[in-house]
């Protein structure tokens, strides 16, 4: 076959020019957190928007069916009717000649794929014949007649582009690549037998199996590689992949034709054609991507799969686990040398008849995993959010695309961390014939799909076996086409135009439930998504003996690019011999999860959205309002001079004759008394409608107040101290001095620091100074109990930090970044300004001000 040229056509493709498609997925990474080296996809060029994989899960997507990213036959308003004319008519020359490269590419695959084809069925007539003709027409069919019609395009093609000007026609060219594509369907419909025929004719065939495993294929003309070698499994994908492609071609042609060019009618022609197309064949493929047949013929269906935190050898490691009809597979990645497709190590599997979950009495205590310290998933996320603000600039300021790459790889890097190391829920699985497995979860919500997605394929007939080893290897080697689940969850796997998630507070009322068969102790939790995992931000108390329980308490939750509400509704356990031993808590029987999606058009409004969320025949109400971060850090200075909330410190300690002000005295005593020990004080929400009351009853200085203190959830009265320091009208640590606090903070000198710490504490108002020391013993205290209440230093100072020092609303506005950017570079500083002084020894406050030994100027 003659070798094909584009002498001319630009060799930097328009992908590099119209995308930037880098992501990082769970392919850059082995399942312990190891870096892959990895080459460029097998034999081809990056294309927009499409899983490279030869071996993913055959999916076309016009993309866009149900989804929001549409291929309209009518391009976007403002581009087609819109486009200048020698601009447009440009990007018609940079689409086309990228087109051209790739097109090259492909009839190379599809020649190496044809290559063989004739020395297999000149032995298919001999007495030791390689494979049979049945088979030869069945892998190789329709690839001579996809090979033709490319060829004859590719050469059509070729000179209008290379001899280019503004009056070049085209159309007529994609209009009959369209109509051409009833070989594709031809081509699709056999595409499973294809595969199964080649795997099963690999495995008996030692001759086959090094043909299929290494086809040459030739590289572009002007490349330096003269061949790459491809398996015949991925080049068999090629033409699925190839009319993905001509359609997303199409729609950028469009975009840059002028609508009243020649081509534009015959363009949209070919479109309207490809994409019905797209259609009818993604319907054909649906069924067939989540299942694999058995050498014994029987059908294996994927049911579910994702990424867990397997506990191995007293060690994290990322497991993708396969939930199949019969049998669960758990798998790592395996390391591969570039050019070769990635494919899964079976690390165990458990037929689903010896699969059990051990009862906590039957369960026996697990070697201690030793938790990741707080402080350091919390630096975790504090980089994470340092270097989404410096992606964010350097898009901004149009930077190098090396620059923000790196950038990406450093965030991903840091992501991944965080997900491997923040799981804490212990979900164990035990083969009844031997071993148990521990994975660590980090929602709730998440271990139930799993149990439930087991137990209820466990309630048909099955029956025990063992996999053979060639039977283990063809059940892995399928995983990575029927992969449900591509990419590690984390944001830097996002695409630009996905949604970032809600910055700010989601307030959440839980208002009643109903639906449940007999009396039960009922309570719900309440869990976002952030960094990429769910985890639990609030809980209501618990309504006992009822089947209709009616809570109505309200949860202010902090959202971090958040994008999703759970709910759980469980039964409350006080049998103490219920105690899961991995983790030493009592299991509460879920009684019936679920989910909604944060819709920022909905959330967003003033008024309370009342929604219900139904789960296991259990009806759960409630409602939920949206108020933004930049919305939330305004301080409003209270206008009556009574009462304590939003009025300023100095006046409150006068009035009261007190250095202390008597709301952060009473709340500080009551949570020392009977909270320093509760699970996530400070860090879990208390009831908001709780928190409301007494805050009246502070402002109206009710004789009641110590009453109700000690009726009142521990939980809500670390919210009320909370809300004080909030509502000041200034920080705690005043606006004046906020600019040299972040300024101090950031200084290397250990000494330097020391000074100039030490020094604005001195130079706070009296009131503020030992309000703020006060409260620092208070906080200290509370960490000390860090193994049983899981506060830790750094976990207080991120809890505490924004709320002592964000400036107010006048002083704010230089120092805001956007809203998406919780985590900003002022924040980090917050915190890192009163963890410097948690971690202190103790100050005292008149040997602060005796103290002025370095310097006593003003700041």
């Amino acid at each position: 076959m003659e070798p094909l040229s584009h002498r001319g056509l630009p060799r930097l493709s328009w992908i590099d020019t119209l995308y930037s498609n880098f992501s990082y997925g769970a392919d850059d990474y082995d399942g312990e957190g190891n870096e892959e080296q990895k080459g460029p996809p097998e034999g081809s060029e990056t294309m927009p928007y499409i899983d490279e994989s030869p071996t993913m899960s055959p999916q076309l997507s016009a993309r866009g069916q149900g989804g929001g990213d549409s291929i309209s036959p009518t391009p976007p308003e403002g581009l087609a009717p819109g486009v200048e004319a020698g601009k447009g008519l440009e990007m018609r020359k940079l689409v086309l000649s990228g087109f051209l490269a790739s097109e090259e590419i492909y009839i190379n695959q599809l020649e190496a794929l044809l290559l063989p084809m004739k020395p297999l069925k000149a032995t298919a007539t001999t007495s030791q014949p390689v494979l049979t003709i049945q088979q030869i027409e069945t892998i190789f069919y329709k690839i001579q007649d996809i090979y033709e019609i490319h060829k004859e395009f590719y050469d059509n093609l070729c000179p209008k582009v290379q001899q280019w000007d503004s009056q070049v026609t085209m159309g007529h060219l994609f209009q009959k690549l369209a109509s051409q594509l009833g070989v594709y369907k031809a081509f699709v419909d056999n595409y499973k037998v294809a595969l199964e025929t080649a795997e099963k004719c690999s495995q008996s065939n030692n001759q086959f199996q090094k043909i299929s495993e290494e086809l040459k294929v030739k590289g572009p003309k002007d490349s330096k590689d003269s061949h790459t070698s491809v398996t015949m499994e991925a080049l068999l994908y090629k033409p699925i992949d190839r009319v993905t492609r001509s359609t997303l071609v199409l729609h950028d042609l469009l975009k840059h034709t002028p609508v009243d060019h020649p081509d534009y009618p015959l363009l949209q022609d070919a479109l309207r054609i490809s994409q019905n197309f797209l259609s009818s064949i993604n319907e054909d493929i649906d069924p067939r991507r989540t299942a694999v047949t058995t050498p014994k013929g029987e059908t294996r269906q994927l049911v579910k799969d994702g990424f867990l935190v397997e506990v191995s050898e007293s060690s994290r490691k990322l497991r993708h686990v396969f939930l199949f009809t019969d049998v669960l597979l758990c798998a790592k990645l395996k390391k591969t040398s570039a050019g070769k497709h990635q494919q899964y190590d079976c690390k165990w599997y458990i037929p689903l008849a010896d699969l059990v979950f051990p009862s906590p009495e039957e369960s026996e205590a697990s070697p201690q995993v030793h938790p990741f310290p707080d402080h350091e998933l919390e630096d975790m996320k504090m980089k994470i959010s340092a270097l989404k603000s410096e992606i964010q600039k350097e898009k901004a300021n149009k930077g190098q695309s090396r620059a923000i790459e790196r950038l990406k790889k450093k965030m991903f890097e840091n992501e991944f961390l965080l997900l491997l190391n923040s799981p804490t829920i212990p979900f164990r699985i035990h083969n009844r014939n031997g071993k148990s497995y521990l994975f660590l979860l980090s929602s709730d919500y998440e271990r139930s799909e799993w149990r439930e997605a087991i137990q209820k394929l466990q309630k048909k007939d099955l029956q025990a076996f063992v996999l053979s080893s060639v039977e283990l290897q063809v059940l892995t080697g399928s995983c990575f086409k029927l992969r449900t689940v591509h990419n590690i969850p984390v944001t830097s796997n996002k695409d630009d135009d996905e949604s970032p998630g809600l910055y700010g507070f989601l307030h959440v009322i839980v208002h009643s439930a109903k639906g449940f068969k007999q009396s039960a102790n009922l309570y719900c939790t309440l869990e976002v998504d952030s960094f990429g995992y769910f985890v639990s931000k609030a809980k209501t108390r618990v309504f006992r003996d009822t089947t209709e329980p009616k809570w109505d308490e309200e949860f202010e939750i902090e959202l971090e690019g958040s994008q999703s509400l759970r709910i759980l509704c469980y039964e409350k356990c006080y049998d103490k011999t219920k105690v899961n031993k991995d983790n030493n808590e009592i299991v509460d029987k879920i009684m019936g999860k679920g989910q909604i999606q944060l819709d920022p058009q909905t959330v967003e409004t003033k008024n309370w959205h009342t929604d219900v969320i139904e789960m296991n025949g259990i009806k759960v109400e409630f409602s939920m309002k949206f108020t933004s971060r930049d919305m939330s850090l305004k301080r409003t200075p209270s206008k009556k001079q009574t009462g304590v909330f939003g009025v300023k410190i100095s006046v409150v300690t006068k009035r009261e004759r007190s250095k202390v002000p008597y709301i952060v005295r009473q709340c500080v005593e009551e949570v020392e008394k009977r909270g320093i020990e509760e699970v996530g004080i400070y860090r879990i929400s208390g009831v908001a409608t709780d928190i409301q009351a007494l805050k009246a009853v502070f402002d109206a200085n009710n004789k009641d107040i110590l009453l109700m203190l000690s009726d009142m959830d521990i939980n809500a009265i670390a919210g009320t101290l909370k809300l004080y320091f909030r509502e000041l009208p200034e920080p705690l640590l005043t606006d004046r001095l906020y600019p040299a606090f972040m300024e101090g903070i950031a200084l290397s000198d250990p000494a330097a620091k020391e000074n100039c710490m030490m020094h604005l504490l001195r130079t706070l108002p009296d009131p503020n100074l030992i309000t703020f020391l006060f409260l620092l013993e208070h906080l200290k205290r509370v960490a000390e109990k860090e193994p049983v209440n899981k506060m830790s230093l750094h976990n207080l100072a991120t809890v505490f930090g924004p709320t002592l020092l964000r400036p107010s609303e006048v002083e704010s506005k230089a120092h805001l970044t956007s809203a998406a950017d919780i985590w900003s570079h002022d924040v980090m500083a917050q915190v890192q300004v009163l963890l410097y002084y948690l971690q202190h020894p103790p100050i005292s406050f008149a040997e602060l001000k005796r103290n002025t030994l370095y310097f006593s100027t003003d700041v």
